[in-house]
């Protein structure tokens, strides 16, 4: 077999002809460059390639032209394994037998479900090229091994590509039996299996979220025998460009307001997510769908997808292009019965919208008002073209007269199944879609267009990988789409997809950098040491990440009762006076780690975060980072900002927030970027805590909020608590 690529084959040439979005130069270098390492480099067994995309960013469409450019280079069958539901595996059968139906009607290639395959196989079917698709799951593997072993058909010995789509989902990972021994998971076991019966497989894992497969052990011993972990040899990264919307859209400069992204957040309230989990009229009464405040969230979730939706449809008018369906999704349970409920609360919202478009006006417009009053920001901020509340308003209830909503539960593999259109996507049937479900409608099930996204899952531990990819709003969007969607969840779920951005970011760039010096890992541990942390060990949505001027700083808390806040104030005022001048106090002045430590404990005793809002905040954290950072030094930089009169709350209805900004990145910022090079800086700003006649504010005592800025010069580092930590 020569090592030299072919580009100018039957199939690959004719991918990229017949392509339904035009590959770009930098999108056809990755998938050369990708074949000829697992052609030339062998990555056999041992050492698979990995194909890097990012959630939503095409991934499937490059390793479809992986396979193409692959038949043109020796290639003689692919296995694709998918996620273990047959709603992926069928999506993913449909959308191969779309892209090389030419060749099937030639006879030059067959795909196949390996749970489908025929009795026999005939050597005149053995000559063509053979796809296969399989479902991580037992009965799959089995038949797929059986299949491999055959002396007749001779897989053993064909020049295989074995495509692991999702690859960090099932294919890797260890537990520990009954026993207390540790055994890989199925799938691991099987494919080890699999890459043992031919020398000429080769491995391609593809995934967005590879943590699990990057941060695995050299070696393992399973039950005393070594087992093969699959760490990639290689990594290619999916190009992606300006179209695409990812995590940092929604979650780098989400405290900004200048920005669209920072209008997207609705908060919902864990109260929301109980009423919507089963009937419960203690709770929340049906007959009060537009307006109690218990459902304030998915109430507004569906009007606004509503009210967008209009604006969408004037939009394209007004530019003269095609009608755009569009899809929201509710994702909050697992639980079919809470399905159910919820589907039963949304159509009775859309009924009861409807029946007050021709009955009670007032209450009709007063909510398209709210609505349009928060989409437009987001519009006007995007600088799209706005229609008039009147040509919105007659447009909804045109919507609504002719029933172009339509609104599906899907909680079963039968129920996708029978949803997918022939691309194997979730099919848009009206002009706007909402869909309600659960582990179903995760990762790999794509949802074109979709503007509006109520999530609610909140597992007592957040996995990385799971969350990541159950934002199905991440894509290539158009910038009209994005200025009307929002996207609904609990602050504490917020909170860790924002944690995992920040890793998520940190870990890419040690992936696309390849260097020794990526990311730092670190742990706290209870005897106040910070030390080294092997990267398997770190929950990744549990972390802080550090990286050059950073900023630490508790959000969402109210003070103490005035009397115990103004003598902790009184305490912080006394240590700052005795200890430096009136005027160094002016200026950024350097202070001894250990006395900024004493104040962060102070501020933080007059502090008293909003759990039950699921807001948290690790204090042990913020004084690790201080420490490792500063190391040797014994000082770090301080910033003193009195008479200050930041809001506690702001904004209305599901947009109203915890502030979040006590600086600003041209003043606060700017002194931290001039000063805290290589330590860090504590930055305090001096709340008047003033209280206010909405019950939205302070306490009326002042109080210290403390915010540090990382030093400019730290490596980008992931930090755990011991607590935070897998044992």
């Amino acid at each position: 077999m020569s090592d030299e690529i072919n580009t100018n084959g039957m199939y690959y040439p004719y991918f990229l002809e017949h392509a339904k979005f035009p590959f770009t130069v930098e999108e056809r270098k990755c998938i050369t460059s990708t074949v000829t390492k697992l052609k030339v480099m062998k990555p056999y067994r041992d050492h698979p390639g990995m194909l890097l995309g990012k959630i939503q960013s095409g991934k499937t469409k490059t390793f479809i032209a992986i396979m193409a450019l692959g038949f043109d280079n020796d290639f003689e069958v692919v296995v694709v394994f998918t996620k273990g539901t047959k709603a992926l595996a069928t999506q993913t059968e449909r959308r191969i037998n779309d892209e090389f139906k030419s060749f099937i009607k030639d006879d030059e290639l067959d795909v196949y479900d390996v749970m489908k395959l025929p009795e026999s196989f005939t050597k005149w079917e053995l000559k063509k090229k053979i796809v296969i698709v399989c479902k991580k799951q037992k009965d799959n593997f089995a038949k797929l091994i059986k299949l491999f072993k055959n002396e007749n058909y001779g897989f053993d010995s064909k020049r295989i590509l074995i495509i692991d789509d999702e690859a960090d989902y099932a294919s890797i990972g260890y537990k520990k039996n009954k026993e207390k021994e540790l055994e890989a998971n199925l799938a691991a076991q099987e494919l080890d299996k699999l890459r043992k019966l031919n020398d000429q497989i080769s491995f391609l894992q593809v995934t967005a979220t590879p943590y699990s497969l990057y941060l695995q052990p050299e070696n393992i011993e399973v039950q005393g025998n070594i087992f093969r972990p699959i760490r990639p040899a290689f990594t290619e990264l999916v190009p992606v460009n300006d179209g695409y919307i990812g995590s940092d859209f929604y979650f780098e400069n989400d405290d900004d307001p200048d920005t669209v992204g920072h209008h997207l957040h609705c908060e919902i309230s864990k109260k929301e997510l109980f009423a919507l989990k089963k009937e419960d009229r203690r709770r929340f009464k049906l007959e009060d769908a537009l307006t109690s405040n218990s459902i304030l969230g998915i109430r507004s979730t569906v009007i606004n997808f509503i009210v967008g939706g209009a604006i969408r449809q004037l939009q394209d008018e007004h530019s003269n292009d095609k009608l755009r369906k569009l899809s929201c999704l509710v994702h909050t349970e697992v639980a079919k019965t809470s399905h159910t409920w919820q589907k039963t609360v949304v159509e009775k919202i859309h009924r009861e919208l409807k029946k007050s478009a021709d009955g009670d006006k007032q209450v009709f417009q007063q909510l398209i008002d709210i609505s349009y009053k928060d989409l437009s920001k987001t519009v006007s901020l995007n600088g799209n073209y706005l229609p008039s509340i009147v040509s919105v308003t007659d447009r909804i209830k045109y919507i609504l007269k002719d029933e172009m909503l339509m609104i599906a539960s899907v909680n079963s593999e039968q129920q996708v199944e029978d949803m997918l259109d022939d691309s194997g996507q979730l099919k848009l049937r009206a002009p706007l879609n909402i869909f309600i479900g659960g582990n179903i409608l995760d990762r790999g099930i794509t949802i074109n267009n979709l503007t509006g996204f109520y999530y609610g899952r909140s597992p007592k531990q957040f996995q990385q990988d799971t969350v990541l990819q159950h934002c199905r709003m991440f894509g290539y969007r158009p910038s009209e789409d994005l200025a009307v969607t929002r996207f609904y969840t609990e602050a504490n779920i917020k909170k860790a997809m924002k944690a995992m951005h920040d890793s998520d970011v940190a870990l890419r760039k040690q992936f696309e950098s390849n260097k020794d010096q990526g990311v730092v890992f670190i742990q706290g541990t209870a005897s106040g040491v910070v030390r080294p942390c092997s990267p398997n060990k770190i929950i990744l949505s549990n972390t802080t990440t550090l990286k050059p001027y950073k900023r630490l700083l508790p959000v969402g808390f109210q003070t103490k009762s005035k009397h115990e806040t103004n003598l902790i104030t009184a305490k912080i005022d006394e240590c700052l006076n005795a200890n430096f001048s009136a005027k160094q106090l002016e200026e950024p002045f350097l202070i001894n780690k250990y006395l900024a430590l004493e104040i962060i404990e102070l501020a933080k005793s007059a502090i008293q975060m909003e759990e039950k809002e699921g807001y948290t905040f690790d204090w042990k954290a913020m004084k690790d980072a201080i420490l490792y950072m500063c190391g040797d030094k014994q000082e770090m930089w301080c910033l003193l900002l009195k008479n200050r009169n930041n809001k506690r709350l702001a904004g209305e209805g599901s947009h109203t927030k915890y502030v979040a900004t006590p600086d600003t990145a041209k003043t606060e910022g700017r002194k931290a970027r001039e000063n805290a090079h290589d330590v860090p800086m504590l930055a305090l700003f001096r709340q008047n805590g003033e209280k206010s006649e909405d019950g939205k504010g302070w306490c009326g005592a002042p109080f210290f909020w403390p915010l540090v800025y990382a030093s400019g010069n730290v490596k980008t580092t992931i930090y755990t608590n011991e607590s935070n930590a897998y044992s």
